[in-house]
């Protein structure tokens, strides 16, 4: 089973700005069902929807990567 710690820090995330899988995906520009995706480790974002995300959340794409604490 692959580490699926992206899709646990954008959940983090989400859920501590109150966000619903939906809310973030239109804040993005994506469906719920994609949020969804990543979340579970199904899908992963491309670079830069990467960036979109880290710059949204006002982190790091390190951060998201677990890279950095």
């Amino acid at each position: 089973m692959k580490n699926n710690y992206l899709g646990q820090m954008i959940k983090t995330l989400r859920l501590e700005q109150n966000l619903s899988q939906r809310k973030l995906g239109e804040i993005l520009g994506f469906s719920n069902q994609t949020v969804s995706f990543w979340e579970i480790g199904r899908l992963e974002p491309n670079i830069d929807t990467l960036i979109k995300i880290a710059q949204y959340f006002e982190v790091s794409c390190d951060y998201l990567l677990g890279l950095e604490d």
